[in-house]
């Protein structure tokens, strides 16, 4: 929890430095942000460890910063950070969500027009007020206003990252806690987080317990952890919670025999639900959270997988209970087999130190390894995205002899790791590549993406990525749709004259596997596997510690219906190399 907090405050100074135009130290506190809260531990056992000097020794935490979190252990606050806020009292949160306002904007609104937070933001748009403002005018504002709109559809739902790692942890301390772990027979998520949607609501957990004094217990329990906000009800075998990340919770306690009818009614989406209780109603059944009964007795309920069976069918992972064919598939034995991590050979939209990034291609390389993955691929960022410190040609080929010389050494020591040369190259608004084709040639594959002017229409933005996927040195798109959950909606694209052009191209498409991206969606991930279109999960990491996002790409292929034949990484290289164009 503290790990969380720290790096939030630390992102927010970052975006207060960039306000006032300092140089390098937002970099800094970026860097100290991503490091907390990618520790395996709690910051403040590393600090009782060894003091300011543990502190120090961590990657990306200098005198300064160490000295930030030794206040805030022991005094809750920063000292810094209070000050900026009482200078520039902005809401960071909801302002640096709409699309197009960053820290200068926003310092801006503020001078102006005193704005704080979104209701002040939508409340000046409407009145005409920010046209008229340096850096903005008439399409800001119109901008403005669309986002708003946008923001207000996603209000009150999380990022399938931000709430999965904190209901891990409370589930392991359910799991493990000593007073209980007798008590809790089994425990698993339910809802829309077991079913890995990309954004949720709340999270459901379901236990097992042993009897009513064992559900007492573990509610008692539950009732002592830390990042709790509030109670919104207790009772004997439920209690529902809000934590203090601002996301709800729902704990239920069942019989052990009642367990997996519960855990099935609770995870499949309501459609889903429906479709299966009518199937049940057809063979003279009653399915419910308490189990599948023929008339008063109970004929399966322990298990998820005897209650399919009961009904016929072959058992339907969580991620597929959307009800789009899965209930009907299971019932003649077609369901697709689902990719899983370790499937994942390894990861081509990785960002080096070269553009910008954390870490080293050698650090990548070993944090892969560490993985268990056969190879990576380095896509730096090319030219055009200067913001992202792009490489242009020459730079490409000095970072490419980098690449050769490392793979040399894994050679010398007989290993079968590679790394493969690659970029990310911009597609320019006319779908022309900001790199050389005779530079790209030489690259053992490179991704393509739009990463600016998205305002296009429909047939202008669908005919810009065909153009890109024409190139014979293109070999995949990286984030088809250019969504971002909760700040921007797709490009407007005509997804299926994508398709055919991917088919005909032999060109990949990608599944982004950053948490605020997940892009391509399962709908469309569905239809690019029906059309025979491939893909890849790709982390998109900056630093590190973001490969392990690939598992949220996972995640979001085995909702798509994607299996291993669908994903070129999880193919061997030499495979994989033969299929780029």
């Amino acid at each position: 929890m503290l790990n969380r907090e720290l790096a939030k405050i630390f992102r927010n100074m970052a975006f207060y430095l960039e306000m006032e135009g300092v140089s390098f130290k937002p970099q800094a506190y970026e860097k100290a942000a991503d490091v907390i809260e990618s520790l395996s531990q709690d910051i403040e056992n590393v600090y009782k460890s060894g003091g300011l000097k543990s502190l120090e020794e961590l990657s990306g935490i200098g005198k300064n910063i160490a000295a930030h979190i030794e206040e805030y252990i022991k005094t809750g606050k920063i000292k810094n950070y209070s000050d900026f806020k009482k200078k520039i009292p902005v809401d960071i949160d909801e302002l640096s969500q709409v699309e197009g306002l960053g820290p200068r904007k926003i310092k801006a609104l503020y001078s102006e027009l005193k704005i704080k937070n979104l209701i002040d933001l939508e409340k000046a748009a409407k009145l005409g007020k920010i046209r008229n403002l340096p850096q903005f005018g008439l399409k800001s504002e119109i901008n403005i206003l669309e986002s708003l709109e946008f923001l207000k559809k996603s209000r009150g739902r999380f990022l399938l990252a931000e709430i999965l790692p904190v209901a891990d942890k409370i589930i392991d301390n359910l799991k493990n806690l000593k007073e209980i772990r007798r008590d809790v027979l089994e425990i698993s998520f339910a809802g829309s987080l077991r079913r890995r949607k990309e954004t949720i609501g709340d999270a459901d957990i379901l236990i097992a317990a042993a009897n009513p004094a064992a559900s007492r217990k573990i509610i008692g329990s539950f009732l002592k952890f830390p990042g709790i906000a509030k109670i919104w009800g207790k009772g004997e075998t439920k209690i529902s919670a809000r934590m203090e990340d601002g996301f709800d919770i729902d704990i239920r306690i069942l019989a052990q025999e009642s367990f997996g009818a519960g855990l099935q009614y609770f995870t499949g989406s309501k459609e889903h639900n429906i479709v299966l209780r009518k199937a049940a109603i057809g063979k003279g059944l009653k399915l419910n959270e308490y189990g599948l009964f023929k008339g008063n007795k109970m004929i399966a309920g322990k298990t998820e997988k005897e209650i399919y069976q009961a009904l016929g069918m072959d058992y339907i992972e969580p991620e597929l209970r959307e009800n789009s064919g899965e209930i009907e598939a299971a019932l003649i034995g077609e369901l697709p087999k689902l990719i899983n991590n370790k499937d994942i050979l390894g990861d081509l939209h990785i960002h080096s130190n070269w553009n910008g990034g954390e870490n080293s291609i050698e650090e990548l390389a070993k944090e892969a390894m560490g993985m268990g993955y056969q190879y990576i691929g380095i896509s730096d960022h090319t030219k055009f995205l200067k913001i992202e410190n792009g490489l242009d040609e020459k730079q490409l080929e000095k970072r490419n002899k980098e690449i050769d010389r490392l793979n040399s050494g894994f050679k010398i020591q007989d290993s079968g790791f590679r790394i493969l040369r690659g970029c990310e190259a911009n597609i320019m608004p006319d779908g022309s590549i900001d790199i050389k084709d005779s530079v790209l040639k030489k690259l053992d594959y490179a991704i393509a993406g739009i990463h600016h002017q998205m305002k296009m229409n429909e047939n202008e933005v669908t005919e810009r990525i065909i153009k890109a996927m024409k190139n014979k040195n293109v070999d995949i798109i990286s984030h088809p749709t250019g969504r971002i959950l909760k700040a921007r909606e797709a490009y407007e694209i005509d997804f299926d004259k994508i398709l055919e052009a991917a088919k005909k191209t032999g060109t990949i498409l990608e599944i982004n596997a950053y948490p605020s991206r997940l892009d391509l969606n399962d709908i469309n991930i569905k239809k690019a596997k029906q059309m025979g279109v491939k893909m890849i999960i790709n982390s998109d990491a900056h630093e590190k510690s973001q490969m392990r996002f690939i598992e949220y790409g996972v995640f979001q292929a085995r909702r798509g219906w994607a299996e291993k034949k669908d994903i070129v990484n999880c193919w061997q290289i030499d495979k994989l190399k033969r299929f780029f164009k």
